[in-house]
């Protein structure tokens, strides 16, 4: 059973989906690859309070690592690719060569980068710290004003 909610941060109103009570989906408004609103289940707050909090906290500044149970719905290389994006640390950013050598296949950069569009849990899995070869910004499914954004307030450069 799907349940979901809707919080504010300060990149706009973050929609939570969860499975059975377990965090599946954190999407955008106007995010590509954004599943349809009736697919969300009910408007349920109760299994997001962890979420909530730890969403806060990272906004905050307070957060560097987020611990949440997830259910993440993917492939099997998708779901790789995601657990590679989890590793990056806070602030860092990686390549999608990098990501697909540390996967062990370094031909496989437009996979990974395939994959890491349709991440269904942005911010949290932080597929925001991908970036080309040449260190420059390359698409987001939050639009690349947000993932400026977003780099911007974990160097430090920029708190709301």
């Amino acid at each position: 059973m799907k349940q979901h909610t809707v919080i504010d941060s300060p990149y706009g109103l973050l929609t939570l989906v969860a499975d059975d009570g377990v965090l599946c989906g954190l999407y955008m408004t106007e995010q590509r690859h954004r599943p349809p609103e009736e697919s969300f289940g009910e408007p349920d707050d109760a299994p997001f309070a962890e979420a909530a909090e730890q969403l806060g906290a990272y906004f905050q500044g307070d957060l560097k690592e987020f611990t949440l149970e997830l259910r993440l719905q993917g492939t099997p290389f998708q779901r790789r690719v995601w657990d590679q994006l989890a590793r990056i640390p806070y602030g860092e950013t990686r390549s999608y060569g990098q990501l697909a050598d540390a996967l062990g296949n370094p031909q496989a950069s437009r996979a990974v980068g395939l994959a890491n569009g349709k991440n269904p849990v942005g911010i949290i899995v932080p597929c925001h710290r991908v970036v080309g070869a040449d260190g420059g910004l390359t698409g987001y499914g939050g639009g690349l004003e947000r993932k400026q954004r977003l780099l911007d307030f974990e160097r430090g450069a920029a708190l709301f």
